[in-house]
């Protein structure tokens, strides 16, 4: 039986840095004039850790990077356009270039802020941000992976980013994620076709392959949840055995998870067919409902089974491992 998280990303994220950062000092939260609910025993509780930057995302991220220079571990809190976008020119050189570790945090990936329209849609934040040198880019697919990664800010060493969902969603491990090393895991099994996805298009990916299995079909899901730095052997084995690949994301086409793992397949002489879904090149000026935005785009499980069903009957035998 599926159990559905109490919480959702963001506030587990924050609960577990609040107890991260009464013990250490030197963990401090920077927000863009953006609150939540999680935030406000933070800032009540400690005060000398908590700065309301306002609507100044530049200046953010270079406050972030100075204060990292004078040995603090600042957390950067924002929307994931605000984040990844408006200060991206802040985030490459005052952050990027020198190394600081500065982990910036951005809720609403995807579609997440759906009805709110092309400026809150997070969906280039993947291509963006892993171009930068020295940038880790993660993207956890539940709560307590989130809260796990909270853990982790005392200890970081560079740039981080963690793009984060809305809204409550299943748990894969109920156990907690305390170890995040190997970037990626397997929450499902199979052998015909290996479906790649991050973050909450993970439960998109467990949901097709359900699908995919009604037709006889038989899924592996991949959660690539650390989608740099990847581990090319830890990939290797995860796509062994299978007849071919699929990426699912919430994201434009071009340099997001189906890029990564195009990138890594060659890199690591994998020789698999592979077939990406994914936001086609055009910018949505649009409002709608998630899951009709989904639709229109293919995205939803029922377009996804259907396309990668026949696209599967017409592959050729296997050329390589």
């Amino acid at each position: 039986m599926t159990t559905v998280s109490k919480t959702d990303m963001r506030d587990a994220f924050f609960g577990t840095l609040y107890d991260v950062a009464r013990d250490n000092r030197d963990v401090v939260v920077l927000s863009n004039d953006f609150g939540a609910p999680s935030l406000d025993r933070f800032r009540a509780d400690l005060p000398g850790q908590f700065v309301n930057a306002a609507i100044s995302e530049q200046n953010m991220m270079s406050t972030a990077a100075g204060m990292a220079m004078r040995g603090k571990k600042v957390v950067v809190y924002s929307i994931a356009t605000f984040a990844t976008l408006r200060a991206l020119e802040q985030t490459k050189v005052d952050i990027c270039s020198m190394k600081q570790p500065v982990t910036i945090l951005a809720v609403g990936a995807g579609y997440a802020y759906s009805t709110d329209g092309p400026t809150h849609h997070a969906t280039e934040d993947i291509a963006v941000m892993r171009s930068l040198a020295h940038m880790e880019v993660l993207s956890p697919s539940e709560p307590a992976m989130a809260g796990a990664l909270a853990t982790q800010v005392p200890y970081t060493s560079g740039p981080r980013y963690i793009r984060l969902d809305r809204g409550k969603w299943p748990l894969l491990d109920e156990t907690g994620r305390d170890d995040l090393s190997a970037g990626l895991r397997v929450p499902r099994h199979g052998q015909d076709v290996v479906l790649v996805a991050t973050g909450i298009m993970v439960h998109r990916a467990l949901q097709v392959a359900d699908t995919l299995a009604q037709q006889g079909m038989s899924a592996r899901v991949l959660d690539l949840y650390r989608l740099k730095p990847l581990d090319l052997e830890r990939f290797r084995e995860a796509l062994a055995g299978a007849k071919a690949v699929a990426t699912i994301e919430e994201h434009t086409m071009h340099g997001g998870v189906g890029s990564v793992v195009a990138e890594a397949m060659a890199d690591a002489g994998v020789l698999k067919p592979l077939k990406r879904f994914a936001i086609p090149d055009e910018l949505l000026y649009a409002y709608g409902e998630r899951d009709t935005l989904h639709v229109e785009r293919g995205l939803d499980v029922d377009g996804i089974a259907e396309a990668l069903a026949r696209w599967f009957t017409r592959l050729p035998a296997p050329a390589g491992r």
